[in-house]
């Protein structure tokens, strides 16, 4: 299950806070493309994984580069990928906040609420320590005080 971090203060001093999505992919994650982006690259752009390096789009069934993703679908591949790094998330649209609440592992911020209808159950953590929460209300409840 993924972890919140709701204050850049309460990211640990040994996990590196990566801001901009975008270009951690571009340099960082694409090297790393492997079978299980797939799933995920259909399932937030429409689009296909073509190889490592190219998708189809779902526009025309044109092959484009795999840096033409959505940052939304970048950010879910960055923390599939680096689960030892803390993404904001503030980019994710709804489609790819459904797919990162489902991910096994990874951690990610934001100073306001970010939260699909449908959502699994996450951990959340602070200064303070860390709890799971599994319900969309006590989750917005959390992001707007400290439970």
């Amino acid at each position: 299950m993924i972890r919140i971090f709701k204050e850049k203060r309460d990211i640990p001093q040994n996990m590196e806070y990566i801001e901009l999505n975008d270009i951690f992919f571009n340099q960082n994650t694409v090297s790393c493309i492997d079978e299980r982006a797939g799933r995920i690259i259909e399932q937030i752009d429409n689009s296909k994984l073509l190889s490592k390096y190219r998708i189809r789009s779902r526009f025309d069934d044109v092959a484009l580069d795999i840096d033409k993703l959505s940052t939304g679908c970048k950010t879910i591949l960055n923390v599939l990928y680096h689960p030892d790094k803390v993404f904001c998330m503030k980019e994710c649209g709804n489609n790819a906040l459904e797919v990162l609440y489902r991910l096994e592992e990874g951690n990610v911020f934001s100073d306001y609420p970010l939260i699909p209808f449908d959502m699994e159950p996450v951990i959340v953590q602070t200064q303070a320590g860390k709890k799971q929460i599994s319900d969309y209300e006590k989750l917005k409840e959390w992001w707007s005080n400290e439970m």
